[in-house]
């Protein structure tokens, strides 16, 4: 009897060996790959999504953890690819694809080469596109939509023009634009063209990127094909705006037009025509579970890179009023916090997921956000991430509606270097924006290259204490460069609506975290930038060793509802107590330090 149990601890041990465990779990994937393979090494899979399909039917039989080991190498992504509950690791195992060859070796590139190009003029090419889209690359860099007046720089959103108040009776308008005379010229094209504009007159907050319905030239007058999210003028002045995508601006290298409706695209390449890349979706990775019981889980995607993705036809953060969604919710003041369901979207979206790892991602290039987590996620991780040249925010988290059930939160998001955010989107981007949502870690992150927030936490004024989340989370070990740089009324690290009602209990704590000089644009007509802004309801904070730069306003803008300890804006502050050498990244970022 005990030879024969001996016997079969040995055949069990046969079967699920470390060698024998290691070539079932072990799978390929190669550009070179093949529809036939069979995901072995010597066969590989062509694609990430003929690995997903082939292991749903494999993993259920698989005791261990699988690696999908995708080879350097370029994959085109000419559709979103989703991963659903069906695709989860399954019996407390983990499904990871990674990058084989090194973190950034494997690309899944959401764009592909323009071609068919012929001369239109001495500088500028014109080629027959056949489909429309919202933003442009040429070799690796944005191109800027044909704009006037000009950009400074290719990293600065100024200069403007200013809109104006043509009758007393006019100015809480949100569709039309008035404009100084001569500021237009009679002559242009506008057919194809669009207002990116500050909305809110002398406020700096949110910007609107509108196609342009008609002009009247007579009247210096422009209409909006949609209402911006506020009025062009109020008591203290106009809206700065720039118009972007007609012919007649296209007047520099580095700029584009695209006629939509005859599908041809203008392009002045800064060196090379045969390196300009068109956006083919607006999100390359979707993890989508189908509610929040039904939660994709025990998923990790390490070390691959993900350049390019495509913004959206016309833009506006939220909705106008309150209850605009149309949907019965206990706060419908709430639809004014949140984006709208067509600008849902990231280069990578999750929604009702559970247990995922993104680690060791360079995101590049994106159209709109680079990770978007809504509504039902718990437990994700971002680490160890370069993220670079975002149209939005770098990271944002949306939480559930307020007072509707918490089914979100516990992430952690650290060890990553966030710059260039909100490219397309400079009003409200963040590096990483956390809206009613709590217990989350924030941390040895470095944001650099801003319009508006570095770090963001919200829910809403007229929540209440106990219907928003936004509570248990830590930041820690933060350095925020080259904020606010276009706009007002801000902080570099921001909150706004979190604790509504006294008494305001600490439950959120920052510590070690310094901030950069935070200074505008001289354009900005708004209040001033300041380091740290605890907006309406930014009570029930715990800061300690917070260092702030050079402001235009305050370091430190709060109501008398958090506690400070240590901080640069007050007397007796120690620089000897602040760990500059842990604050940002650490020395585990697998990614050169952008200059």
């Amino acid at each position: 009897m005990r030879a024969m149990g001996a016997a079969v601890i040995v055949f069990a041990a046969l079967l699920v060996s470390p060698a024998a465990a290691a070539s079932t779990c072990d799978y390929h994937v190669s550009p070179s790959g093949s529809d036939r393979g069979d995901g072995s090494a010597r066969r590989p899979w062509k694609s990430l999504e003929q690995a997903r399909d082939q292991l749903r039917a494999k993993k259920r039989q698989l005791r261990c953890d699988i690696v999908v080991n995708v080879k350097a190498g370029d994959y085109v992504v000419d559709k979103t690819i989703e991963f659903t509950e069906a695709d989860s690791g399954e019996n407390g195992h983990k499904i990871t694809y990674r990058s084989a060859d090194g973190p950034g070796k494997a690309r899944l590139l959401g764009a592909k080469p323009v071609t068919g190009w012929q001369k239109h003029n001495d500088t500028i090419y014109k080629t027959k596109v056949g489909r429309n889209f919202y933003t442009l690359f040429e070799d690796g860099r944005r191109a800027t939509t044909a704009r006037y007046p000009n950009r400074r720089s290719d990293d600065v959103w100024a200069p403007y023009l200013t809109s104006v108040l043509k009758e007393p009776e006019k100015e809480a308008v949100q569709q039309w634009i008035y404009s100084k005379p001569g500021d237009w010229d009679k002559s242009w094209d506008l057919t194809n063209a669009q207002v990116v504009v500050w909305s809110g007159g002398s406020w700096s907050w949110f910007t609107d990127t509108v196609p342009i319905k008609n002009p009247s030239w007579d009247d210096n007058q422009i209409t909006l094909a949609h209402w911006t999210r506020y009025a062009m003028v109020n008591s203290r002045g106009g809206s700065r705006y720039f118009l972007q995508n007609s012919l007649d601006f296209l007047d520099q290298p580095g700029e584009y037009y695209l006629d939509f409706a005859k599908g041809e695209l203008y392009y002045w390449p800064r060196t090379s025509i045969d390196k300009v890349m068109a956006p083919t979706v607006k999100t390359l990775i979707s993890l989508a579970g189908s509610s929040p019981g039904r939660r994709v889980r025990n998923l990790s995607f390490d070390g691959l890179a993900l350049q390019y993705s495509d913004f959206a036809g016309w833009y506006r953060n939220g909705w106008i009023s309150a209850g605009d969604a149309g949907e019965p919710h206990k706060y419908p003041q709430y639809d004014r916090q949140i984006e709208m369901p067509r600008n849902r979207f990231g280069a990578v979206t999750l929604t009702n997921t559970r247990d995922i790892e993104l680690t060791r991602l360079h995101i590049a290039d994106t159209g709109f956000t680079a990770v978007y987590l809504l509504f039902a996620n718990e437990r994700v991780k971002v680490s160890g991430s370069l993220l670079e040249n975002i149209g939005a925010d770098g990271i944002k988290v949306e939480g559930p509606y307020p007072g509707e059930g918490d089914v979100a939160g516990q992430n952690v998001f650290t060890d990553n270097y966030i710059h260039h955010i909100g490219e397309l989107v400079p009003g409200d981007a963040s590096g990483v924006e956390l809206m009613n949502t709590g217990n989350n870690e924030v941390s040895h992150t470095v944001v650099k290259h801003s319009a508006r927030y570095g770090i963001s936490l919200e829910v809403r004024p007229e929540v209440a204490d106990g219907d928003g989340y936004a509570h248990g989370n830590v930041f820690k070990y933060l350095r925020i460069e080259e904020a606010g740089l276009d706009s007002g009324d801000m902080g570099a690290f921001y909150t706004y609506g979190v604790s509504n009602l006294d008494p305001h209990p600490i439950t959120n704590h920052v510590s070690q975290v310094v901030i950069g000089d935070v200074i505008p644009d001289a354009s900005m007509p708004d209040s001033g930038t300041r380091g740290v802004h605890m907006d309406a309801g930014g009570c029930g904070f715990a800061f300690e060793n917070i260092e702030v730069g050079k402001v235009t306003d305050d370091k430190y803008q709060s109501y008398q509802c958090n506690e400070v300890k240590n901080a640069n804006w007050a007397d007796g502050f120690d620089a000897a107590k602040m760990e500059y050498d842990k604050i940002g990244v650490t020395s585990a970022f697998p990614y050169p330090i952008p200059s």
